[in-house]
């Protein structure tokens, strides 16, 4: 099976243990450039990376590792970062996954048997937020990280995978349905990340745009023009549209079975 992971380096290390608008949307197309410890500023709790690994009957990169000190990340992704499945993971529009370290206290509550709640890492995310989640990013924000510029490419659709890891059958449709799933990250400009670095929004050319609105057109298979045709455009990565032209040209929603069950 094919695997993609950018190259170590010697700034990147592992540690050895272990349908909504946004709340807070700046003018469109303007600069919002936050100043570190603003009130409110988004932060990065934890950086995390790993290799590929077998999972169940298969191989997934999902299994990440707390990375100490700056790490370098590119085009592709953090350095020593890998994924197993180049078709559904990984690529220049997902280059970096983001979760919302609030979302866990949720998980931990209706379903509080699992051990992978209590640490960042249990979704296979990159960079760990305190003080945002899927309701307070747009489709083409772009946000500072440490020293690399982002913009927001897409929301994460949940895959089989998260069944195998958690043990849980339904987990993925839990994760689609509450949209809880996270965000990917396209790296406009390379630079170095670390744990306690803020998150300043630059620029927010769609603030209508929520990756939550987005995760719930999909999730409440929406088909119709209205909603759709000014979907389209947004800066949407190819993969999303093609799922929303599919949906707008044949008024059907694509076959979820391949992506949630995996076959």
């Amino acid at each position: 099976m094919a695997r993609r992971s950018s190259p170590p380096s010697p700034g990147c290390r592992r540690a050895a243990s272990a349908a909504t608008r946004p709340t807070a949307s700046p003018s469109s197309s303007t600069s919002t450039d936050t100043e570190p410890g603003q009130a409110g500023t988004p932060r990065v709790r934890c950086v995390l990376a790993g290799a590929a690994r077998p999972l169940g009957h298969t191989t997934s990169g999902i299994a990440k590792q707390p990375v100490t000190g700056p790490c370098h990340v590119g085009p592709l992704g953090l350095a020593g970062d890998e994924q197993a499945d180049l078709k559904a993971h990984g690529g220049e529009y997902k280059a970096v996954h983001c979760y919302a370290w609030s979302h866990y206290a949720y998980w931990r509550s209706v379903l509080p048997d699992q051990p992978l709640w209590h640490a960042p890492g249990a979704f296979g995310e990159n960079l760990s937020l305190d003080g945002i989640d899927e309701h307070g990013v747009c489709i083409g924000d772009r946000w500072r990280i440490g020293s690399a510029l982002f913009s927001v490419s897409q929301g994460r659709q949940p895959c089989y995978k998260l069944k195998l890891r958690f043990g849980i059958a339904d987990m993925p449709r839990r994760v689609q349905d509450t949209l809880r799933a996270g965000w990917y990250l396209r790296v406009l400009e390379p630079g170095l990340v670390q744990a306690g670095d803020s998150c300043r929004l630059i620029e927010r050319p769609h603030p209508d745009y929520s990756v939550a609105r987005l995760l719930a057109l999909i999730r409440d298979r929406e088909t119709g023009a209205a909603a759709l045709e000014p979907v389209l455009e947004l800066p949407l990565p190819p993969s999303w549209r093609r799922l929303f032209e599919g949906r707008l040209r044949s008024a059907q929603v694509e076959d979820w079975q391949p992506r949630l069950e995996g076959r």
